[in-house]
């Protein structure tokens, strides 16, 4: 191993707090100095307890132990220097000092082994996000996508909002949503919605089949697991996406869920109007009550989807965030980079804390000169696909 290695690895392993050692040393040496220059009369000995007692705040057993038999040590070289070690009074400032010593390094242990199991339990919740929130991949297809996820609750990962993407055929399904509710029962019902939604998306051809057999198994969800004091009030708002490779348009089927920002260079943004269904949960509608609504989605423009907890989140004086007019800023960044943006000027707006779970999913379609290696080309959208051609970006038209 090289110098350079080793001065890389001890640099590694120095961490912050072993820096502010040099304010619990100091005060040993000051306060020894003082005492041993002040008259006689004046005993400042026992103020030596402090300097264990602040390591506490930034470093762990074994560091405040150290600091601790300094301190011991420090008052006993005071009595050894006046000749009155063993006196009545030093003997207990030193039993005083050891005593507080020794209690600030067991509170240390058992602060350490809280924090021992803290990290585990993170480590387990994170785990669990992976299996709930199965991470999008960068590329699907002929689309960049990147997601955010901003839990409300403290020292959560995951909650109530839930997003997934996958492949079906000659397309993309995608599918944002998010269950009334919070906690653990949340929880549940995302992890139920997810999973119907992979399984699902593969057997049904259209999206109002896809919405259908989401709503019955929130159907069945709900009649297994819903307490009966809640009965009524759960249910899942979703909106349901069908990204073709080769058409330069979008589906969407809206559940009681928020129209996304359609973004597109130059700064401009276009909420598509949708004609949405009652939420999952409210009770069926079958497939015929579902809308689906084309919308063109061209190379270089890119679709913002959310849920309502990055809308509504209030401000210092109570005002919402300004999604459409925030986002506008960042039409020409990539997902990731967009992403990054609001995810910094959404918590600064709230003040660093969120009222309600937020999750953003940012989808681009890569112009065809990018894709082209990918296998993967895109052609003008035809009349059969229920598109209409019009002076506005996202003209809609309705299937049914």
């Amino acid at each position: 191993m090289g110098l350079s290695e080793r001065i890389e690895g001890l640099r590694e392993s120095w961490r912050p707090g072993h820096a502010l050692l040099v304010i619990p040393l100091a005060l040993i040496v000051v306060i020894t100095v003082v005492d041993l220059l002040a008259p006689a009369d004046i005993h400042l000995g026992p103020l030596l307890v402090i300097a264990p007692a602040i390591t506490a705040s930034f470093a762990g057993p074994l560091s405040a132990g150290v600091i601790g038999v300094l301190a011991v040590a420090a008052q006993a070289f005071i009595g050894l220097h006046f000749g009155i070690l063993t006196s009545r009074s030093v003997l207990v400032q030193i039993a005083a000092i050891a005593v507080l010593s020794a209690l600030v390094v067991f509170f240390c242990l058992i602060r350490e082994r809280h924090g021992q199991e803290l990290a585990r339990v993170r480590s387990v919740a994170e785990a669990a996000q992976q299996v709930l929130l199965w991470p999008l991949p960068d590329r699907i297809g002929p689309l960049r996508v990147a997601s955010l996820y901003l839990a409300a609750e403290d020292e959560a990962l995951i909650g109530g909002d839930l997003y997934a993407a996958t492949r079906t055929g000659g397309g993309t399904h995608v599918m944002i949503g998010d269950v009334r509710g919070k906690g653990l029962a949340a929880i549940g019902e995302a992890a139920l919605l997810l999973g119907a939604f992979r399984e699902a998306a593969h057997q049904h051809a259209s999206l109002p089949a896809l919405a259908a057999a989401l709503e019955r198994s929130v159907g069945r969800y709900q009649a297994d697991f819903e307490p009966e004091s809640e009965a009524g009030e759960r249910f899942v708002t979703a909106l349901l996406l069908e990204i073709p490779d080769g058409d330069p348009i979008i589906r969407m089927t809206s559940c009681g869920h928020p129209a996304p920002l359609l973004l597109s260079p130059g700064h401009s943004v276009t909420v598509p109007s949708l004609h949405p269904a009652p939420p999952l949960g409210v009770g069926g509608t079958g497939q015929t009550g579902y809308t689906v609504d084309v919308f063109t989605f061209e190379d270089g423009d890119t679709l913002l989807l959310y849920t309502d907890g990055v809308i509504e989140a209030r401000g210092r004086e109570g005002d919402f965030y300004p999604f459409a007019e925030r986002a506008a800023r960042w039409t020409d960044s990539s997902p990731e980079m967009l992403l990054r943006h609001l995810r910094r000027d959404l918590l600064a707006h709230a003040g660093g804390y969120l009222g309600d779970d937020a999750a953003v999913i940012a989808i681009h379609r890569i112009p065809a000169v990018d894709s082209a290696g990918s296998g993967l080309h895109h052609g003008k959208a035809a009349q059969s696909d229920g598109f209409r051609h019009g002076s506005g970006r996202t003209g809609p038209a309705r299937e049914c």
